[in-house]
């Protein structure tokens, strides 16, 4: 069985990639819960609307990872994204890992409006 560290680590590879379904395949369990600063999603059509909401918001501006966290069963990121005339400087997500497969993740980020 994959570690914590094996599923965190391919989850945010794939979602760099763009592999949303690669992904939710390989690191979500499909009882997955969302929880969001817009509702709660749930199983893997859950990963799929959360997705694309993020998606609508900040669109293809490239992400970086700028620190992540891994004790036992939990893992966090935090995230930055930067294009368009707008940008993510406060992204946070954590997450939940048992038998493989992510459980309950969780994400915050603000849109801010730049001058470029």
């Amino acid at each position: 069985m994959r570690t914590t560290t094996e599923v965190f680590e391919d989850h945010l590879a794939k979602r760099l990639a763009g592999d949303l379904e690669g992904d939710i395949k390989a690191n979500y369990s499909d009882k997955v819960v969302f929880l969001t600063g817009t509702g709660a999603f749930t199983g893997h059509d859950g990963v799929r609307k959360s997705a694309s909401e993020l998606e609508q918001y900040v669109g293809n501006m490239p992400y970086e990872y700028n620190h992540t966290l891994i004790r036992g069963d939990f893992a966090f990121l935090e995230w930055t994204a930067k294009g368009d005339k707008k940008a993510v400087f406060d992204g946070a997500d954590s997450f939940v890992i048992k038998n493989g497969k992510i459980i309950l993740q969780t994400i915050h980020y603000s849109l801010s409006r730049i001058d470029e």
